[in-house]
């Protein structure tokens, strides 16, 4: 590249440095323009004046000099974090660290980056996946070649931001896996102060031995309580800021005109009505029942379960659409939710609200007197829902008390809903599915954002009354899309892993409880071990067992079956405001019925094995992100009560310790094997217990315990409890330690011999 010769002026160095192919040093500008000596401190003036205004990037060379590009500029080979898709399905990236500090302070956007791929490396890849790229320049933007992809590693870091006297800036993870601090330094803290929790990118670099961060966003106060559910958002890269292109077309929805409708069938003369929790805000299906008026089926009933129209507002590929999928689901914490749809839709125009008219995509169904389904039929139809009932006053009415509200539809309305259901659970005794008793914590904040109420979720027959239509409507639609040959996500749950299986029996033969492992398997054998249990000491602790040994749902275009529900197909049909795939199974009931345009795309169908895929890790995501949420308030609600005395169930025996739930709040934590000091302890996998080797104390799996609570992470939510007075003398007369044994197999295959050897013999004899 040649440059006219003599000191050129700011404007001409700047033009010859953004027209160079790649970062230029001063000796190289210096030999174009033909400047020698003393002009060469000229030259550098300008470029220190250049870069310091924002109009050059700079940075550091191979060996060591400073190097000047275009401002904004990306190296030709950089480290990139897959950030999105575009319209066109190709996928986008960021920098992980801007080439040029100085642009970035002078306020110039990073350049729009598309990732090259061929379809194998596209499937691969995921938004947060990290890549090594080599960056050729394609117009106002760059095309990345993958050079290779790059481990998955902690490439954002929340925590909290401190300063330490004489060493600098610091951020404290709030993921309890990672055990070290990161340096932040001066000119790279986003405006953090101390005590703030912020969102940070984690650099290539050391600062005292400490790996490098950089503050990208403060969060708020680690003080406020409302933090808490924010760490988990952001720790597990939940999207919790909807796109102003999905906002705008989510406010500019209309609602629904019977005249305007199109075919949908008018069922607004009947009272429908939704149930649900107090502090529900959205109401996506409503229910109504009635008997059968047919007097071929006497005593049987005709029931209706009308899920809200999403598909009719959210369209293949719209704005809405492509963000709904990215969600996967909405995500639900104690102080907010993260909607899969914006308010407008959510808690508007798709929530079926009272004396509103509002379009629907319903199932009638008919059953007989034990509640065999006879037929069923769905349609798109609009429908007036009669009354919002919570849980509490729909089953104090049915139990004889009702409040003025479900007075008025006592007759009419609830008792045909409890008569149905009673239907629906013959049919249930008949295929007996898994009948596990697993509790559920809910936690209630004060208006100043502390926990208020820790206690268990009461388990009504309203709630099983709601649980068994939506059951039944959601077989329905997986029945209905397999007769019309359609494409269809199905929820499916496979049967147990045998060797968890193996495990599963050798744990109940440890309690005088026989499983057949011949028999053909079916959540029957599961519940009759689980009615012998009942009562027994050790009833939590087979639930807990039973539970682990069962495989996790996940959604599937190939149908195996839901085990645990005992039905040979089944779909997610009934909350499409908070589940993707129930917005998948509506678009293939509206293609299958011809009920509009606006059903399940050939697109879409090609690619449903990956958005299965993709929602079955959402929806894992979500539940991880809640349980953190949980854990940290828990934490937080506890931290006043170091010292005190809880009673405890075992829910995990490891050779890190025991794991722990708490009898009245649920609160998880761990008993460390350092705090057991009154013996050694072995870990037994086949009893899930640890055995002292002195004593022969057993701490199983179930056991209730007394613990005292000893340290509280409020940052992490990590608990840490003890055994109250316990310790023991050594013969040296010091205080004893205990040590983290092999598991008692390894230990005998190893021939150890003597006493474990001879214990590991009588368990056999069993």
């Amino acid at each position: 590249m040649s440059a006219p010769r003599g000191l050129p002026d700011k404007a001409a160095i700047k033009k010859f440095i953004t027209d160079a192919p790649g970062p230029v040093g001063r000796r190289e500008i210096a030999r174009a323009f033909g400047i020698k000596g003393a002009e060469r401190a000229e030259l550098r003036a300008i470029l220190r004046e250049l870069a310091e205004e924002g109009l050059i990037g700079r940075g550091t060379g191979k060996g060591g000099g400073k190097r000047y590009n275009e401002a904004g500029a990306l190296p030709p080979v950089a480290v990139l974090r897959i950030s999105g898709v575009d319209d066109d399905a190709m996928l986008l990236a960021e920098p992980m660290r801007k080439a040029d500090d100085d642009a970035k302070a002078a306020n110039i956007p990073t350049p729009r980056i598309v990732v090259k791929t061929d379809r194998r490396e596209a499937a691969s890849l995921g938004i947060g996946d990290r890549i090594l790229a080599r960056l050729t320049r394609k117009g106002a933007g760059y095309e990345a070649g993958i050079i290779r992809v790059l481990p998955k590693g902690p490439e954002r870091v929340i925590g909290v931001y401190s300063e330490v006297p004489g060493q600098g800036s610091r951020i404290r993870p709030t993921d309890r896996r990672q055990k070290s601090d990161y340096a932040v330094a001066k000119d790279q803290n986003g405006g953090a102060r101390r005590g703030d929790l912020v969102l940070a990118d984690v650099l290539i670099g050391r600062r005292h031995g400490l790996r490098e961060a950089r503050v990208v966003e403060v969060l708020g106060d680690m003080d406020d309580r409302r933090a808490i559910s924010l760490i988990a958002i952001h720790s597990n890269d939940i999207p919790d800021v909807f796109p102003a292109e999905a906002v705008a077309e989510a406010e500019a929805a209309q609602p629904v005109v019977m005249s305007a409708a199109g075919k949908r069938e008018d069922l607004r003369h009947l009272p429908l009505i939704t149930v649900d929790g107090a502090d529900a805000r959205d109401f996506d299906d409503a229910i109504w029942a009635a008997p059968d008026d047919d007097p071929k089926n006497k005593d049987g009933w005709q029931i209706i379960v009308a899920i809200a129209d999403v598909s009719h507002y959210v369209t293949y590929n719209s704005a809405l659409d492509r963000e709904a999928r990215r969600r996967g689901n909405s995500v639900y914490f104690p102080d907010r939710v993260v909607p899969m749809l914006p308010e407008a839709l959510s808690n508007n125009l798709c929530s079926l609200r009272p004396d509103e008219d509002r379009p629907v995509l319903a199932v009638t169904m008919r059953l007989d007197a034990k509640g065999k389904r006879l037929e069923h039929q769905f349609h798109r139809a609009m429908i007036r829902s009669a009354a919002r009932v919570i849980y509490e006053d729909l089953q104090a009415a049915h139990d004889g008390d009702p409040n003025e509200q479900t007075a008025a539809i006592l007759e009419t309305v609830i008792e045909p809903l409890y008569g149905a259901w009673g239907a629906l659970m013959r049919a249930r005794e008949g295929r007996q599915p898994l009948d596990l008793d697993l509790p559920e914590m809910k936690i209630t904040l004060g208006e100043d954002g502390h926990v208020e109420d820790v206690r268990q979720r009461e388990r009504l027959d309203a709630h099983r009354v709601i649980e068994e239509f939506m059951i039944e409507a959601n077989v329905a639609a997986a029945e209905t899309l397999e007769a019309q040959k359609m494409p269809c996500v199905y929820r499916v749950h496979d049967q147990p892993d045998r060797e968890k299986l193996l495990g599963l029996r050798d744990f109940l033969s440890s309690l005088g409880l026989s499983f057949a492992m011949g028999e053909r398997l079916r959540p029957e054998l599961f519940n009759r071990i689980l009615a012998k249990a009942k009562g027994s000491d050790h009833w939590e602790a087979v639930n807990q067992s039973i539970l682990r040994s069962q495989s996790q749902a996940r959604y599937d275009p190939d149908n195996i079956g839901h085990f645990g529900l005992s039905r040979s197909r089944y779909a997610h049909f009934t909350s499409p405001i908070r589940r993707y795939s129930d917005l998948l199974v509506h678009r293939a009931l509206i293609r299958g019925g011809g009920f509009g345009k606006d059903g399940l795309r050939d697109e879409e169908a090609e690619r449903l094995a990956e958005t299965a895929e993709h929602i079955s890790n959402t929806e894992r995501r979500a539940m991880v992100a809640e349980r953190d949420a949980n854990d940290r308030y828990l934490a937080a609600f506890m931290a006043e009560q170091t010292g005190a005395e809880f009673t405890a169930r075992i829910n995990g025996v490891t050779r890190a310790g025991l794991f722990l739930t708490l009898a009245d709040t649920g609160a998880d934590g761990l008993l460390p094997m350092r705090n057991l000091h009154d013996d050694y302890y072995q870990v037994d996998e086949a009893q899930m217990a640890l055995i002292g080797e002195r004593s022969g104390t057993r701490y199983r799996l179930g056991d209730s315990v007394t613990v005292r609570l000893a340290e509280v992470n409020t940052l992490t939510g990590g608990l840490i409890f003890e055994l109250p007075g316990v310790g023991f003398e050594t013969t040296e007369g010091a205080r004893g330690r205990p040590r983290i044994g092999r598991p008692q197999k390894e230990r005998v295959k190893r021939g150890s011999g003597g006493k474990h050897s001879k214990r590991k013999g009588r368990r056999r004899s069993k």
